[in-house]
């Protein structure tokens, strides 16, 4: 079978390399940070912030956290597993369903996924800047919340003033709780489970994980329950959006595919190519095509030797007839006149 060169275009469903993938994962990591840290606000707006949604969920009685808080508050058996899953999940559960996606799955479904996360997680930095929010945990005591990271900080690496580790809460943004980032990764990891998870505990986990993580966010009071559903519906305009910006990127990659290809195409202009119909000649190929008409040419030659040398055989067999014909008719002559004498 004729080896064929392959057309343009032919690697754009290939598997995203990992060199490639590592930095924008840790860019956007780092934006997500660096958003948290300097879109703090003003101290009061947030506040005010805080107290308007929990006044509105009051009046629909949907402020769930109020009784999820004394729960976790008051029996350290849950409080104190749920800190260490608020404070370590959602930067470790994440990226390893993340890199199994990229490792075991389709590249067209790794990079739907990988999309909508990282087109969700910006969403989630502009709410942070344009609607600075006071958790729960932060408003005066006589609201009622306890910060439970704050009261079982012993038992783990926190410290009090955020779930950072000890001694660094100052470094990070602790009126960024709108929307619930926690909730939103967690639901990614719960559909990217669902559709590509085999197991049966896969799917127990794609279900118990967002449920688990958004009971722990309103329990250790970093998050209301309007902060856990701004969450979900970030993650739904992510998902929206995750197709036109694949777009977008497939055909910013393909008007600079051109410049890249350029030399390819020189180093193949001019070689006469068609074998068939649409199928292009390779190298190989081109390689052998004149060794082969070489050997006939040659064999072209030799032939044609042979012939012209039977062709000059023949003639001298011939001359050498008639020369003994002439001697023969000589001596017919010189019979003649003997006779006559």
């Amino acid at each position: 079978m004729p080896f064929t060169v392959p057309r343009a275009g032919a690697a754009q469903g290939s598997r995203p390399r990992w060199w490639t993938e590592l930095p924008l994962i840790a860019a956007v990591y780092a934006a997500y940070s660096a958003g948290r840290l300097l879109a703090r606000g003003d101290v009061s707006t947030a506040v005010d912030h805080g107290l308007a949604i929990l006044h509105f969920e009051q009046r629909l009685n949907i402020d769930f956290e109020s009784p999820l808080n004394d729960l976790f508050t008051a029996n350290a058996f849950i409080g104190i597993p749920a800190d260490f899953a608020y404070a370590s999940l959602h930067y470790v559960l994440t990226p390893a369903i993340l890199m199994w996606l990229w490792k075991r799955r389709k590249a067209s479904d790794y990079r739907f996924l990988r999309t909508w996360l990282l087109v969700s997680t910006v969403i989630g930095l502009i709410g942070f800047t344009l609607l600075p929010t006071c958790p729960p945990r932060l408003l005066d005591a006589s609201y009622g919340f306890v910060d439970t990271m704050a009261q079982y900080g012993s038992y783990g690496w926190w410290g009090g003033d955020a779930s950072a580790p000890r001694g660094l809460g100052g470094l990070t943004n602790q009126y960024a709780a709108m929307p619930s980032l926690h909730v939103g990764w967690a639901l990614w990891c719960g559909v990217s489970l669902w559709r590509h998870g085999r197991s049966v505990w896969a799917k127990v986990g794609a279900v118990g994980y967002p449920l688990a993580i958004t009971l722990v966010v309103m329990g250790t009071a970093n998050h209301y329950f309007l902060d856990a559903a701004a969450g979900v519906a970030a993650m739904g305009l992510g998902a929206l959006l995750a197709g036109p910006a694949l777009r977008l990127a497939d055909a910013v990659r393909t008007r600079l595919r051109p410049a890249q290809e350029a030399p390819v195409v020189s180093r193949n202009a001019g070689v006469p190519a068609n074998v068939g119909d649409k199928c292009e000649t390779s190298a190989r190929e081109r390689e052998r095509i004149p060794r082969q008409q070489g050997r006939g040419a040659d064999r072209q030659r030799t032939d044609g030797a042979a012939d012209d040398g039977g062709r000059g055989a023949g003639a001298g067999t011939g001359g050498r007839g008639a020369t003994a014909t002439g001697g023969a008719a000589s001596t017919a002559g010189d019979g003649a006149p003997a006779a006559a004498r």
